[in-house]
């Protein structure tokens, strides 16, 4: 038996986490224990993710909450050490990119653990992007490698790193395929909000370059404002402080934008499969577009998720109104999409990768000890 320690603390987490603890659950050799830093520390933002995708009560939580970056990353690290200490876990997983993400590696390193990184390789190429940084440093000390696309495994190869690196698929899409007709079935959000398919937009905007920039966050909801279908703005807690800070509010009153308040996984991803088009800064947005088949503007200026952009289904626009309106208004329907980010697959064939590399490092372990004797 070999003790697996999953690392969460953010709603993409989430999402990633349910479809692997199902995989690990249906692994007799394997046992999972969870830690929740609790980065994301808004209900709607946690709580209710857990009760949604059906994941396992976190055996730790950890309760960091907010605080400046760097503090943040200390206090988790400081807590996990101590959790390390409890479990003595054989593995750690940690999920793409977050402050949670370097903290859970960091400790893992520093306890000779292995790392395991899920959603590893992907890169934006600009280290003033706080994710950025944290890819960088989780990525230097992984084990074992699980990229979720082909251009995840080409930028570790460029960066040297080629050993346990696999091209497995994106384990978020695992979820929503998993459970697609509950997708398709779930009309109550789309009645509540008196929407019809393909006749509204659906938006989210959350990254620090735009919440905390006024030109970017006026750029961004004055053009939306001007789209003639209705948006849907589902607004996570930091964007909407940003909006009447920077005093945004008028720019949404009496327009077509609908703000609600951070909506649950099933009800996200039938609006995002139901609408005619999102515009996000959300990596997980992007990909979970591009699943469903909606055409996406992205309102950052880069995105890991290089192959949706190349096939067409994203658009990079960036904070720039006059780019985003073009955009929307000109954004033909792809033909090709080639299901870049996964088929529903990942999931299983990192537990059964991870549990390999456990034995074969138990098996090493033993052969050494056997030589000194």
């Amino acid at each position: 038996m070999y003790k697996i320690l999953s690392i969460v603390g953010t709603r993409p987490h989430f999402t990633k986490a349910a479809s692997v603890c199902r995989a690990i659950v249906e692994t007799p050799e394997l046992e999972e224990v969870m830690a929740h830093t609790g980065q994301h520390y808004d209900a709607n933002l946690s709580d209710d993710f857990f009760k949604e995708l059906d994941l396992p009560k976190p055996k730790y939580q950890l309760n960091v909450g907010s605080g400046k970056p760097a503090w943040q990353l200390a206090t988790i690290v400081l807590k996990l050490d101590e959790v390390i200490e409890e479990e003595k876990p054989d593995a750690i997983i940690v999920y793409g990119d977050t402050n949670s993400t370097a903290a859970g590696a960091i400790a893992a390193a520093k306890n000779n653990i292995a790392l395991i990184h899920i959603e590893a390789g992907l890169r934006e190429f600009d280290k003033s992007i706080p994710e950025e940084v944290n890819k960088l440093i989780t990525d230097s000390i992984t084990d074992i490698f699980f990229s979720p696309t082909q251009t995840g495994v080409e930028n570790l190869k460029k960066e040297g790193v080629t050993k346990n690196v696999y091209n497995v698929g994106d384990v978020a899409i695992d979820n929503i395929a998993f459970n697609m007709n509950r997708i398709e079935s779930n009309t109550a959000i789309l009645e509540k909000h008196q929407l019809k398919k393909e006749e509204y937009f659906f938006m989210t905007c959350h990254r620090a370059c735009n919440t905390d920039s006024y030109e970017n966050l006026h750029n961004i909801i004055s053009a939306i404002a001007e789209l003639d279908e209705k948006v849907i703005f589902s607004a996570h807690p930091r964007t909407q402080k940003a909006i009447t800070e920077f005093e945004l509010n008028h720019l949404i009153d009496n327009s077509n934008i609908q703000m609600i308040d951070p909506i649950g996984f099933w009800d996200t991803q039938t609006l995002v499969r139901n609408a005619k088009m999102v515009l996000t800064d959300s990596g997980g947005i992007i990909k979970e577009a591009y699943f469903h088949k909606t055409p996406g503007v992205i309102l950052d200026k880069q995105t890991e998720w290089i192959e949706t952009v190349e096939e067409g289904w994203n658009a990079i626009a960036g904070p720039n109104k006059e780019m985003i309106l073009k955009l929307v208004n000109h954004h033909p329907v792809p033909t090709h999409h080639s299901n870049c980010v996964g088929n529903g697959a990942a999931a299983k064939q990192i537990v059964k990768i991870t549990k390999e590399f456990l034995d074969a490092r138990k098996q090493e372990s033993t052969r050494l000890s056997t030589t000194h004797r």
